[in-house]
C-alpha cells in the first residue's frame, strides 16, 4: 500500500467517507489578517449571534490585529530583541524596558474583613 493512498491531507476536498462525517463543514481563505486572527473573529461572531441577528463586532482588544510577546526577565527580554532583530522583525517595546510587575494604586493593601482572633 502506497502512503498517497492513505493520507488524506493532500486531497484538495473531502473524501465521500470524510463528507459524510463532516455535517456544516465550511472553509473560509479570503483573509484579511491572518488565518488563527480571523479564524477568531469568526468564532467570536459565532458566539454573539442567535443565527437570526447579524452581531456586533467594533471592539478589540488593546493588541487588536499586532502578535504580542511577553518577556517576564531580563534575559528573555534580550533573547526577543535578537530574535525580532534576526527575523528582521519590527517591533515596540510597549513597558519600556520596565519588567517589574506591580500592583494597581487602587488595590487594597489591607482587608476590609476583620480578622477572627489567632489571625492578626
Amino acid at each position: 500500500m502506497r502512503a498517497k493512498e492513505f493520507v488524506t491531507e493532500q486531497r484538495n476536498k473531502p473524501s465521500k467517507r470524510q463528507h459524510y462525517a463532516s455535517v456544516g463543514l465550511h472553509t473560509f481563505t479570503n483573509t484579511n489578517y491572518d488565518r488563527t486572527y480571523d479564524l477568531n473573529r469568526v468564532m467570536m461572531a459565532v458566539a454573539s449571534t442567535d443565527g437570526k441577528t447579524r452581531p456586533n463586532l467594533e471592539g478589540e482588544s488593546w493588541a487588536a490585529k499586532q502578535n504580542t510577546a511577553h518577556a517576564y526577565t531580563e534575559v528573555e527580554q534580550n533573547m526577543l530583541e535578537l530574535a525580532f532583530d534576526a527575523a528582521g522583525i519590527p517591533y515596540t517595546d510597549l513597558n519600556k524596558g520596565d519588567l517589574k510587575s506591580r500592583e494597581l494604586p487602587s488595590i487594597y493593601t489591607q482587608s476590609p474583613i476583620k480578622p477572627f482572633k489567632g489571625y492578626e
